[in-house]
């Protein structure tokens, strides 16, 4: 009997942990499903140095790709406190409606609202960003 206790507890402790794991760590990925057809238009905007581009269809589909991999952890409005460059897209999706996001490492802010991020993903979209700048600016 003693024994069968155990297990039972050592299982719904292993449950416990896994339910926190999932509800608080896991991330949550906003843009999984967006594809490339999804965006009707898109344009990125530096600042510094304060620049706007329009993105051409390829540069659409590269960034869908990008904004795929986004991971977001926990909303964080910190980022409202650091300084450096905000890198934003602006999308305007098949549908008409139109989002926002900010590449801010280590935040992503996505209409406004900021989260904590996994940062290769959030630097791959200042890093796009940038190259955009260079090769137009």
């Amino acid at each position: 009997m003693g024994k069968r206790i155990v297990v039972i507890l050592a299982g719904l402790a292993l449950a416990a942990g896994l339910l926190i794991w999932y509800a608080f760590f896991r991330g949550n990925r906003p843009f999984a499903g967006l594809e490339a057809g999804d965006l009707r238009a898109a344009s990125v905007r530096l600042s510094p140095p304060d620049v706007t581009f329009t993105l051409t269809e390829a540069e659409r589909e590269e960034l869908a790709g990008l904004l795929q991999k986004v991971v977001t952890r926990r909303r964080d409005d910190s980022w409202r406190e650091y300084a450096g460059q905000g890198v934003t897209y602006s999308l305007t999706l098949r549908d008409g409606t139109t989002r926002t996001v900010m590449a801010f490492s280590p935040f992503l802010v996505v209409d406004g609202v900021g989260y904590r991020t996994e940062h290769a993903p959030c630097e791959a979209l200042n890093r796009f960003g940038n190259r955009i700048l260079s090769e137009r600016g």
